[in-house]
């Protein structure tokens, strides 16, 4: 009979945690804050916002983290937009620092929620499946993490949702997501630092804004390149464990 309570109050509490992240979710967009994510909204109020910045520095940049981890936290796509807001707010090096803090921070907080909600069932209805995908989640999981945030084809706020599901550990989520999701995180604010300073059309034939998008356009392939890399030196650390006797 106690087993039994206990499970309702774990369900309860899940379903009202489930209830005011969804509620927080809805209630951004209804508001409009999804517009904050929109280019066209920024350049309009970017003067303002860039003068009440440069006034309140600590105030701006711990706003701006409150926001990039409230959109990430809750699952709400637009992570690379205010990854380019970040840049055009702070410029390339405090950019990266905020952005790089607030979405490993966002990331984690948004895995951890999936977990809660989420891991048991997925474990009670994919039991075996599971237990394989936990096997290999500890053998290779921050290797397997790092190849997809290093190579960004899968939405970032679905690899949140997805590795919430496993047991890989919040601390390794973290470090990986922030050391894979660094060279993407550089580009992109250098971009967002570089584009609003176009005033007229010939300005987008400056040689740093032709940079920019030309290292955006080469991420791809420098990401294969280095996840090559990675493993490359997991197999060389793997050989000699698997040359062992019983291996």
């Amino acid at each position: 009979m106690m087993a039994e309570r206990a499970q309702l109050d774990r369900t309860i509490v899940k379903a009202a945690v489930a209830v005011m992240l969804i509620g927080s979710a809805i209630v951004f967009v209804a508001a409009g804050g999804y517009h904050l994510l929109d280019w066209q909204t920024l350049s309009g109020y970017r003067d303002a916002w860039q003068g009440w910045i440069t006034e309140h520095p600590l105030v701006g940049a711990l706003g701006f983290i409150a926001v990039y981890v409230g959109v990430t936290a809750l699952s709400i796509p637009g992570a690379a937009a205010l990854t380019l807001i970040g840049g055009s707010l702070f410029g390339l090096a405090q950019g990266t620092v905020l952005v790089s803090t607030a979405s490993v921070l966002g990331a984690t907080l948004a895995m951890l929620a999936a977990r809660y909600l989420l891991r048991d069932f997925a474990e009670a209805r994919l039991g075996r499946t599971m237990t394989k995908l936990n096997e290999g989640i500890e053998r290779d999981g921050a290797r397997y993490l790092f190849g997809l945030r290093l190579v960004p084809v899968i939405p970032f706020f679905l690899i949140n949702l997805g590795m919430g599901l496993t047991r890989l550990r919040a601390w390794t989520f973290a470090w990986v997501s922030m050391l894979g999701m660094l060279p993407a995180t550089v580009l992109y604010v250098n971009a967002g630092s570089q584009v609003v300073s176009v005033e007229s059309t010939s300005d987008l034939l400056s040689w740093r804004i032709l940079l920019a998008f030309a290292a955006l356009a080469a991420l791809p392939f420098a990401a294969k390149a280095g996840r090559r890399l990675w493993e490359r030196g997991a197999s060389r650390r793997q050989g000699p464990e698997s040359a062992l006797p019983g291996r």
